[in-house]
């Protein structure tokens, strides 16, 4: 039996090196001794294809460990990890010599912060560029989702690790000055200092562990309540592919090393003059480095470890929706009105923009609360949101929180990093304000600007960034519900719903069912909508109908309607809204207007 040809998971560098210079060799020979490698510039020569083809087709990705803060101090640089972050902020682009010309040898620096060979010079080279990027763990994130990317045992891998270092010292003698590749060139101190037998260790808890990892992203790093960051650099990417606050897994060439924190030590590399100064604020020693070989955007049904089913079908969702349905009404005291309402904000997501008009976005205000009902439903509803969704934060709207939160990003021109804010956030995520906190106050010129960010978000779902000189809007698609006593004036919410519940919730839900209904809300949200053009005459016809009835409609509710209307159509498995599906909406808008009569 043959193994395989290369150790992608623990030297995939060497993987790199010896398909490129296969490559070039071969390049060499059919061009007969002109430049090879210049159409590797921007390309892959298949160092990535053999990645790809590991990872997801022989099931090599469960054997790649997941990078993160527990165990950074555990995994050997230079092996190949696997990150998911969200893109906090875009650094632009990096020049790299990416080959260069040793006697009769090409060779690379593709998917390294420095040459692993002797650079001769002068000598024939190219310069190439890659993109970088500051990622950090996804605000928000529950912790659910990472049941779905645990990787092997890190714990046993360095054990392993521990063992090899000392055969391999013990093999390699007391010659620190100069390591010899498996090529038989030399390579540079800086990258192959070795360690001593005395300094390999292995911890024995998740606590030592952090004791032992320099603090990641301390004051100059921007990110409030996040310990572990990651630089990635992305090759062969064309513009617009990332975009700021895209969740994306990574899979690359993990370095972490607190020598490459100063670079000036070694004056001779001529790699260091290329490096961006944007990157001095976040010295190796401290953010981790990663050179991606292969990266995919990361939506909700990638967190959920075993879905139910393959392929949806109507009949399997209905009943999945009618189980949700009936424990989201036992969660909110058997208010069934609150539940069908709540069910219908958790599928709702931002589908158009058309000039200012956002299109599918159901922002929900449940009043009837004070702070003791909040206490026992608003904390059993926000648990339950938890547990369902990727992504979800509950935001103390007091007086307090208003005068002193940094909400808003951004842009330091002095450093060119991107400030982070709490409302910089993945898409998808889910936001519950807890109105009943607030008190007769004064708010602050910082309290007025937060609030006026929190009133875009929910009506145009943008975040103003501020650039110093300039604001940006960026677009953004959160869903947002909000509890308060009366109807909130601070966050106009797209539906007001009084809550009247009957009963205090006494009950919790199985994995079973929690994995079935997040399974759930992720392929309703991801499923297309259409209108028949005979349906659609029929609900025109309606809305006429209740514009006549009701003067007070106006178009942003009867819009609403529509709105709604195809969210429960989507519920049920439906790709096309139907009149059934309005009849429902119309019905529901009697009952909670029927509410507003009682009070």
């Amino acid at each position: 039996m043959v193994g395989p040809q290369y150790d992608l998971v623990g030297n995939p560098l060497g993987a790199v090196r010896a398909t490129f210079e296969r490559t070039a060799a071969a390049a060499t020979a059919e061009s007969g001794g002109s430049d090879p490698v210049a159409a590797f510039r921007g390309k892959d020569w298949g160092a990535c294809e053999l990645f790809r083809s590991f990872l997801f087709e022989e099931d090599g990705l469960d054997k790649v460990p997941v990078l993160n803060a527990s165990n950074l101090g555990l995994i050997k640089p230079n092996t190949l990890v696997r990150y998911r972050g969200m893109v906090q902020d875009m650094l632009g682009s990096e020049y790299y010599i990416g080959a260069f010309k040793d006697g009769s040898t090409w060779r690379t620096n593709k998917f390294t912060d420095f040459s692993l060979f002797s650079m001769p010079h002068p000598c024939d080279s190219h310069l190439w560029e890659r993109h970088l990027f500051h990622c950090v763990p996804a605000p928000g994130q529950n912790s659910w989702t990472l049941e779905s990317s645990t990787g092997p045992d890190v714990r046993r891998m360095s054990s392993c690790l521990a063992t090899e270092l000392r055969e391999k010292r013990k093999r390699d003698g007391d010659n620190d000055d100069m390591d010899v590749s498996e090529n038989g060139h030399e390579e540079s101190p800086l990258l192959c200092k070795k360690p001593k037998e005395d300094d390999v260790h292995v911890p024995s808890s998740s606590t030592e562990v952090a004791e032992g990892v320099p603090e990641m992203n301390g004051g100059d790093h921007y990110i409030p309540g996040s310990s572990f960051s990651c630089l990635v650099k992305v090759y062969d990417m064309p513009d617009s592919q990332v975009k700021l606050n895209d969740v994306i897994e990574f899979i690359g060439v993990y370095t972490f090393d607190p020598e490459l924190a100063t670079p000036s030590d070694n004056p001779d590399d001529i790699m260091l003059d290329l490096i961006e100064d944007v990157t001095v604020q976040l010295p190796p020693s401290k953010v981790p480095r990663l050179h991606c070989l292969v990266w995919r955007k990361l939506s909700p049904h990638d967190f959920i470890s075993r879905p139910p089913v393959v392929e949806p079908s109507p009949s399997i969702l209905k009943g999945i929706r009618q189980s949700l349905l009936s424990h989201l009404t036992l969660v909110l005291g058997n208010d069934e009105l609150a539940a069908q309402c709540l069910l219908l904000h958790l599928l709702s997501r931002l589908r158009n923009r058309v000039d200012v008009v956002t299109v599918g976005r159901l922002s929900l205000n449940f009043t009837g609360f004070n702070r003791e009902s909040a206490s026992i439903f608003g904390n059993q509803l926000y648990s339950l949101i938890q547990k369902l969704v990727p992504y979800s934060q509950a935001i103390p709207m007091s007086i307090e929180y208003l005068n002193t939160a940094t909400l808003q990003p951004r842009k330091e021109n002095k450093s060119g990093r991107l400030v982070t804010g709490v409302l910089q956030l993945p898409q998808g995520s889910h936001l519950t304000f807890d109105e009943t906190l607030l008190q007769t106050g004064s708010l602050t010129s910082k309290g007025v600007e937060n609030t006026m960010l929190l009133k875009n978000l929910m009506e145009s779902q943008k975040v103003d960034y501020d650039f110093e000189y300039y604001k940006l809007d960026m677009a953004t698609d959160v869903q947002l519900l909000t509890l308060s006593e009366g109807k909130s004036n601070i966050l106009p919410s797209d539906l007001v719903v009084p809550f009247r519940p009957s009963s205090v919730p006494t009950i919790n839900a199985g994995s079973e069912e929690l994995e079935s209904w997040r399974w759930y809300l992720a392929t309703i949200r991801s499923l297309p909508q259409c209108t028949e053009p005979e349906t659609y005459q029929m609900i025109q016809d309606e809305m006429v109908s209740a514009m006549r009835d009701d003067r007070s409609l106006g178009c942003s509710e009867l819009s609403r309607w529509l709105t709604m209307a195809q969210i429960i159509a989507s519920s049920f498995g439906e790709k096309s809204l139907s009149l059934e599906h309005w009849q429902m909406v119309k019905e529901l808008e009697r009952l909670r207007k029927q509410r507003f009569a009682m009070r």
